[in-house]
């Protein structure tokens, strides 16, 4: 799952090197498996109270359209109802599924931006969703991308700079290999809520409802 992002500036955007694999659908039934996910650490990105009763761990993709569609349409409700009020830690772990180039150059900004503007760079790469997943110009992804960046208050140069870090690549790299590997996670989304897994893909407000609630109740 290497990529190498500077190849985003100077060749333009490769095709994708795995699929997204949604797993179709939406229930929130789960695999059913447990143990999934690693303790959250300090190289994790989050959201809410450490100390909340229930983590919720996503394992997500700037490059998956169906991620995207569960950040445009599910997200801001979730986030309202359980991080805001304490219920919930969430946890963003980066894959590199579905068009690969623009998720590596997404992370690696928003990695770049700071943690207090990773999450709003990142809800704004997913929300840019046609331009950037769509689009077979690779200029347009490179400008959208871009534009992001200046909304964070980062200039075309520190952009270029963020996105060709060798060291920055090959963390994102390692981060998203090793999840794989050692959480054994093959399809993005999938959400890990308190440590069960649910590998089905697009979960809804409802399907995260019943989940939580089974893990808070444990």
């Amino acid at each position: 799952m290497r990529v190498i992002a500077a190849l985003f500036l100077s060749l333009g955007l490769v095709a994708s090197l795995a699929a997204c694999k949604p797993g179709g659908g939406g229930g929130a039934g789960g695999s059913g498996a447990s143990g999934g996910a690693g303790a959250v650490s300090q190289e994790d990105m989050s959201l809410g109270d450490p100390n909340a009763k229930v983590t919720v761990i996503e394992y997500a993709s700037l490059g998956c359209p169906v991620c995207a569609h569960w950040n445009n349409t599910v997200f801001a409700d979730f986030k309202t109802k359980y991080i805001d009020t304490g219920k919930v830690r969430y946890t963003l772990r980066e894959f590199l599924t579905g068009d690969a180039p623009v998720a590596s150059a997404g992370f690696l900004l928003a990695r770049c931006a700071g943690a207090s503007k990773y999450f709003q760079v990142v809800d704004a790469v997913w929300r840019q969703e046609e331009p950037l997943l769509e689009s077979e110009r690779n200029a347009e992804k490179r400008d959208a991308l871009v534009k992001i960046a200046q909304s964070m208050g980062l200039t075309e140069a520190q952009f270029n700079t963020c996105v060709t870090d060798d060291k920055a690549i090959l963390a994102l790299n390692a981060r998203s290999e090793k999840w794989a590997g050692d959480d054994h996670i093959e399809n993005t989304p999938t959400f890990v809520i308190n440590g069960k897994i649910y590998d089905n893909g697009f979960l809804s407000l409802a399907d995260m409802d019943k989940a939580i609630a089974e893990a808070g109740a444990k």
